[in-house]
């Protein structure tokens, strides 16, 4: 994944910051707990084609909110 867009791109949900999953091929957002696939090197930023990610997969929250959190769409 090129980090240069890695960088740019954030959870169409709640404009946070995601996470590269190297051996998913998945970038999570540990706020909203969905994992968006990347497909031939094309990250699928769709809500609906976004995996709900597993309690054990979710980071715990500190504050109760991401620092990129806008509050929804």
């Amino acid at each position: 994944m090129d980090k240069e867009l890695l960088a740019m791109l954030v959870c169409p949900l709640c404009n946070g910051k995601l996470k590269y999953d190297r051996d998913a091929q998945e970038l999570r957002c540990h706020y909203d707990g969905l994992a968006y696939p990347i497909q031939e090197g094309i990250p699928v930023m769709l809500p609906e084609e976004a995996r709900t990610m597993d309690a054990d997969e979710k980071l715990p929250s500190s504050s109760g909110r991401s620092p990129g959190h806008s509050g929804g769409a």
